[in-house]
């Protein structure tokens, strides 16, 4: 059998389909692009808004062979294997809420379209039976905000980047068609943003705080939080503070590496 693409349990995306549905009028976004491959589809946005791109900017990418996770961290993957996509937003204000709104529209997204049982380590990594099934990547760049989400979809064990990964494949997902799963995750999002952006940025009006602590998995637990300057601090994490830092014993931060401990 020949075709327009050789492993055909990864079709690409329908770049025209995924237009249809996602670029309509009055909604957030403005222009979808679907991209063979990339070195980073952040980088990608974040050139578009130094350009002067509107915000609702979409890119998607077949394959993605140099992205970065936080704290500096490669994310790759082999071509149409999982979801690579980043979205240029320019809200009033820029807010430590912002990464945890995408985390929120990345794991109900995964929870509705392959039903299984992701949650959020904060501030938004999205995990599922422990492992790492994706990660969220915000950027502010001259104002705007890049928000880059990387999903791993169809990979098998001898292609997972690390061995506390895990796939939508691997983890028993009921659905791993990248399409509807795009879909959901853009739609999530632009909805969860609308409302924390037409309630003035409150994560407590907008309804975002409440739902974040839904999915955290990391509240209630005992944590080690590497912080910078490689310090660490042990204890137990039990809120998200009204500027999204994880409390851990009572004192907020703001940038930690979080490791749950068994």
């Amino acid at each position: 059998m020949t075709g327009p693409y050789t492993d055909l349990g990864r079709p690409p995306l329908n770049a025209a389909a995924l237009r249809r549905a996602l670029v309509v009028p009055d909604g957030l976004y403005t222009d979808l692009r679907v991209t063979p491959e990339t070195a980073s589809t952040n980088a990608d946005v974040a050139a578009a808004a130094r350009a002067g791109a509107a915000e609702g900017l979409v890119i998607t990418a077949e394959r993605q062979v140099a992205g970065r996770g936080r704290l500096g961290r490669g994310w790759s993957m082999p071509p149409r294997a999982g979801i690579a996509v980043s979205v240029l937003l320019r809200p009033d204000a820029v807010s430590g809420w912002l990464p945890l709104l995408v985390g929120v529209a990345a794991v109900e997204a995964v929870r509705r379209v392959a039903e299984v049982d992701a949650v959020l380590k904060w501030p938004n990594d999205v995990l599922v039976g422990g492992r790492k099934l994706g990660g969220i990547l915000v950027e502010v760049h001259d104002g705007a905000v890049v928000a880059g989400v990387g999903l791993n979809v169809s990979l098998r064990d001898d292609e997972l980047p690390v061995p506390a990964a895990t796939s939508l494949t691997l983890a028993g997902a009921a659905n791993a068609d990248r399409d509807p799963l795009l879909r959901a995750l853009l739609r999530r999002l632009a909805d969860g943003y609308t409302r924390w952006r037409d309630a003035g940025g409150d994560p407590v009006a907008s309804g975002l705080r409440e739902t974040y602590l839904v999915h955290c998995a990391t509240l209630g637990r005992e944590v080690r939080l590497d912080l910078p300057g490689n310090r660490s601090v042990t204890g137990t994490a039990t809120d998200v503070d009204s500027s999204g830092r994880i409390v851990v014993d009572g004192a907020p931060y703001a940038a930690a590496d979080v490791i749950h401990l068994r």
